[in-house]
């Protein structure tokens, strides 16, 4: 990529410019981008696939004999698919981090994104980002269920209003519902993405600066202001494409089960056979490996953007760029002018007194 290029990489970006830039990214690194995401994917797919015939050989399901145990099956396959969900999701943001300072390098100085930079990153501080990856997980996971569940309180509410409604006029009642459910929508949803877009640069503060977890926290949120627009428009569209890709690759399997007397729609698991799980199982982890590159490109260059946006992060970048690194301090000074990437992990006991926090 020449320099001209890069350049254009940290430009403040709209939501379109920053979709855009990410496929373009993942189109010109694909492969490399595969196996960074493939290792946490691989495993959990392996893990899913032996807890789906653990289930199916527990509770003997696809035989005749034993529908009484269809309930406790499906528990088991909630608590399977749950763990994995949790343990694949964490895993994506640890590798996330990783890459984020392979990707920053790439700016600075051209470096080549690699597997083997991304993965010797994360050895830097592998504790650390475990530790805050579980800590968004979680934290999100709780505030989706609350959020959820709120808003399912206030529809309830609404077709009760619109119950009474209905008594005077159906059209009142189609509109005011109508209204009232998009806008409950569109706040539940505003509410999810302005507390997680505060979480959402933790991992590459972590490694980019060098910031410890608790550091890492509350930079994330002070960096996060202003970007909901653009990290909604970042999720949504990787959601859509995530489910755009199952679509697609559940088709061929639909089709070869349909021929062959498949109810692929039944609740009735004694009816859907092993290959047809497995098979499901390993199309969902594809969707996942495929689609994970772009919502870590996407985080990595919304946090570049807000830095650029904050703090003249590009000019940071063109004058390390073009002067080298700043030559290190002793710890009881302090400097104001601080490097655009850290070159090792901060020592507790150094006061972060810095300008940018980026010691």
């Amino acid at each position: 990529m020449t320099e001209t290029s890069t350049q254009n990489l940290i430009q403040p970006l709209g939501a379109g410019d920053l979709i855009d830039r990410a496929i373009r990214l993942y189109r010109q690194n694909f492969w490399t981008f595969i196996w960074i995401a493939s290792p946490p994917i691989i495993f959990a797919t392996l893990f899913s696939l032996g807890w789906t015939l653990l289930g199916r050989e527990l509770f003997a399901v696809g035989s005749a004999k034993n529908y009484d145990n269809l309930f406790y099956y499906n528990v088991f396959s909630w608590l399977g698919g749950t763990v994995i969900w949790f343990l694949e999701t964490v895993a994506a943001l640890v590798v996330m981090g990783g890459a984020s300072r392979n990707f920053v390098r790439h700016l600075l100085w051209f470096e080549p994104i690699t597997f083997r930079e991304t993965y010797a990153n994360i050895r830097k501080k592998p504790f650390a980002l475990i530790l805050s990856s579980v800590f968004i997980v979680f934290l999100l996971s709780i505030l989706a269920v609350v959020i959820f569940y709120v808003g399912l309180i206030l529809t309830s509410i609404i077709f009760v209003l619109c119950a009474v409604l209905s008594t005077v006029s159906m059209v009142l009642a189609w509109i005011v519902g109508v209204i009232l459910s998009l806008t409950i929508a569109f706040l539940t949803l505003w509410l999810f993405f302005l507390v997680a877009s505060k979480f959402a640069y933790i991992p590459q503060i972590m490694l980019v600066e060098g910031q410890g977890f608790g550091t890492a926290i509350g930079r994330s949120g002070s960096l996060a202001s202003g970007n909901i627009k653009r990290f909604a428009a970042l999720f949504i569209f990787t959601i859509l494409a995530t489910y755009s890709a199952l679509s697609i690759l559940y088709i061929p399997l639909g089709w070869y089960a349909y021929v062959n007397g498949i109810q692929i729609l039944s609740f009735d698991k004694d009816l859907t056979p092993a290959w047809y799980a497995i098979g499901a199982q390993l199309i969902s982890q594809a969707s996942f490996v495929l689609l994970t590159p772009i919502w870590m490109l996407g985080l990595s260059l919304l946090y570049v953007d807000e830095r650029v946006r904050h703090e003249g992060y590009d000019v940071e970048l063109m004058a390390a760029r073009q002067l080298g690194e700043i030559p290190p301090l002793p710890p009881q000074y302090a400097n104001p002018l601080q490097p655009a990437i850290s070159t090792a992990v901060k020592s507790p006991e150094v006061a972060d007194n810095s300008m940018l926090g980026l010691n």
